[in-house]
């Protein structure tokens, strides 16, 4: 269940993040409100995860995957293009969260 409930965790982020940018700067209730409940429910679920993933290894995850997802949905809907060395440092965190969830010990499989 816990990568499941990662799972929810990093999709809620993902829509309160895309809200957030939304809302320009809370100026815009609809999108605020979506922002305040989607943060509240992927901090809900990645407390869930922390039950069963050690924390490090989780918010590494959950991190890496967010700017992932944040990234291509930023630059679909906001028209907000990383440049070169945006994409290589996400490509560096991206390869981070690879190596841990191959290679680590700590992770859960």
């Amino acid at each position: 269940m816990g990568y499941l409930y990662l799972s929810i965790a990093i999709i809620a982020e993902v829509v309160g993040t895309s809200a957030l940018n939304a809302s320009q700067g809370f100026t815009k209730l609809c999108p605020g409100l979506i922002a305040i409940v989607a943060y509240g429910a992927s901090l809900y679920f990645l407390s869930l995860v922390l039950k069963t993933i050690p924390v490090g290894v989780a918010y590494a995850i959950w991190s890496g995957v967010g700017i992932l997802l944040v990234t291509i949905i930023g630059s679909m809907l906001f028209k907000q293009i990383p440049d070169t060395p945006a994409i290589i440092g996400m490509a560096m965190i991206i390869s981070g969260v690879s190596i841990i969830n191959i290679f680590s010990k700590s992770v859960v499989h």
